[in-house]
Formats: structure tokens, C-alpha cells, sequence
């Protein structure tokens, strides 16, 4: 219990204080601010990737999304890790978050051609993944010119 000095005269006598000392809890919590900005960067899937941009609503995402990217070099990767072609849906299968009834989100480099990004498509097809979304950069949507 604390206790403080209540009369210079009667220093016998000591009175409870009622006071909450906040300076080891401003400690702790500023300890923990650091530890968040720290580690919040971290968390993040960061594959250089120069995605197109669309004008579309933009749809909630799950809590754990599944991406699936194809780089400018034409290498898949799930997340952050490179995967073959052949092996994409094998790997898919046997990831908890990457169910057949659960949704992928592709994306691909502005530089990949069409067709490659319709084989890794087909590669899923044909591994029973059917839900797949793509992903696109959020644009603004252009105002069209009249024809002169």
C-alpha cells in the first residue's frame, strides 16, 4: 500500500494514496506501438509486380487471400513462393487456405502476354479451382472524348 506524509506535525500518522502511478503502463504500451510498426510491414505480400488498373467496384477480400502471380519473367508463384506450372494446383490442394470451394485471387504483370495468363487459368480449370478472381490496380475511371 502507498502511503503518503498528510501533516508535517504528525509524522506518525501516514494516510493511503489514491493515486494510479501511469508511467510503467505509458512504458508498455509505447514498447508495444513499436513492436506493431515494427513487424506491420512484414506481414505483406511483396512480389514487384506492375499490375493494370480497372475501374471496377472493388469486392471485399478474405481474410486470408490466395494470390497466385505470373511475373514479367512468365514464373508462378502462390504468395511469395515460386511454384512450376505443372505442380500449381497439386501445391493449391494441399494448402489449408486454398480449398476448391475457397477464392483465388490471380494476378499478373502488365507484361504478360494473354495467352500465358489463359494457360495458368487452364491450369487451374483444370485442377477444380473455379473460383478465381483477378486482380487490377484501382483507376479512375476516363471521361471518353467526343469524335471529332
Amino acid at each position: 500500500m502507498a502511503g503518503s506524509i498528510a501533516d508535517i506535525e504528525n509524522e506518525d500518522e501516514f494516510s493511503e494514496a489514491h493515486e494510479i502511478n501511469v508511467t510503467p503502463f505509458i512504458d508498455v504500451m509505447l514498447v508495444l506501438l513499436i513492436i506493431f510498426m515494427v513487424a506491420a510491414p512484414l506481414s505483406t505480400v511483396d512480389l514487384p509486380v506492375d499490375l493494370p488498373s480497372s475501374t471496377a467496384t472493388p469486392q471485399k477480400k478474405p481474410d486470408k487471400p490466395v494470390y497466385i502471380t505470373v511475373k514479367s519473367d512468365l514464373s508462378v508463384a502462390i504468395g511469395e513462393t515460386q511454384v512450376k506450372r505443372r505442380e500449381l494446383a497439386r501445391t493449391l490442394e494441399t494448402m489449408p487456405d486454398a480449398g476448391k470451394d475457397h477464392r483465388l485471387f490471380l494476378r499478373a504483370d502488365r507484361a504478360v502476354p494473354y495467352g500465358e495468363l489463359m494457360e495458368v487459368l487452364e491450369l487451374l480449370r483444370q485442377g477444380g479451382f473455379l473460383k478465381v478472381a483477378l486482380v487490377a490496380l484501382e483507376g479512375v475511371p476516363e471521361v471518353e472524348k467526343p469524335p471529332p
